[in-house]
């Protein structure tokens, strides 16, 4: 959860933009479709955008795509206002990541594909959380079952909850599927390096850094470099274009994205 709606985990904080009417606060219910796109139009909706990345075409991040395999996997449980916002970070994860998947989040019933996925025996599923209230701390787990999970053969998953810090508050409490689930918190000294707002705290990371952190910490590192690579690939373009400025050189993590693209030059 974080101010441009990205999600984190302990290192997390409101957004500015959490509540700003009634209206706004309601989340929609399953089957009312997506928030109206004129949300957007202060945030650059008239902006002209590349239809694959949705950056600004000035400085496009399609060159920059390139795949990746993990071990685990990354379930996105994302907030329907977070669709259209173009800094929403969650979907850089799925760009590198193909096996991602991404749930929309109603209050009333929670998508069919991902009730069946929870039951499929072949996912050990953990949902990304802090751990900083009393009422869950027998669920909480730390980053050796996830590891034990592979050596046990199964497949781990990161459930990543995309949204504000009190959207992401509310579907934590109020997603029954989630409740006999493992809570797995984040903790990490890394400081963010999101530069598309002012976070209350350096330690307050985005979605697509916590999803490349827990890669690292449980045994998935190149799957975490290029992700962090593209990360700060997304960074750097959305940062440029905001000031109308074209990037005329890419920078190291962008060449070594170039790299792995024309090359497949493995991350060490």
């Amino acid at each position: 959860m974080r101010n441009d709606a990205d999600l984190t985990t302990d290192n997390r904080s409101p957004s500015e933009n959490d509540a700003p009417n009634a209206a706004s606060r309601r989340e929609p219910a399953a089957g009312e479709g997506l928030p109206p796109r004129r949300e957007f139009k202060a945030r650059g909706s008239f902006v002209e955008r590349c239809e694959g990345c949705r950056l600004p075409a000035l400085n496009c991040l399609c060159p920059y795509r390139v795949t990746a395999t993990s071990d685990a996997q990354v379930w996105l449980l994302t907030h329907p206002y977070e669709h259209n916002k173009p800094t929403n970070t969650g979907r850089l994860i799925a760009d590198v990541l193909p096996q991602t998947e991404t749930f929309t989040w109603y209050r009333t019933a929670p998508e069919a594909r991902l009730l069946e996925l929870l039951a499929d025996r072949r996912y050990v599923p953990f949902v990304v959380f802090p751990d900083d209230q009393p009422d869950y701390q027998h669920r909480v787990v730390d980053e050796r079952a996830v590891i034990g999970a592979k050596q046990d053969g199964f497949i781990p998953v990161f459930i990543l909850i995309d949204g504000t810090w009190r959207q992401a508050r509310r579907i934590f409490r109020k997603s029954p599927y989630l409740e006999n689930l493992p809570v797995l918190p984040l903790h990490t000294d890394r400081l963010t390096r999101y530069r598309l707002r002012k976070p209350a705290s350096a330690a307050h990371l985005c979605t697509a850094e916590v999803a490349a952190e827990l890669l690292r910490k449980t045994g998935d590192a190149v799957a975490a470099n290029v992700l962090d690579d593209y990360f700060d690939a997304f960074n750097e373009s959305y940062a440029a274009s905001r000031f109308y400025h074209k990037i005329e050189k890419p920078n190291a993590a962008m060449q070594r994205l170039l790299d792995r693209r024309a090359f497949g030059v493995s991350y060490v």
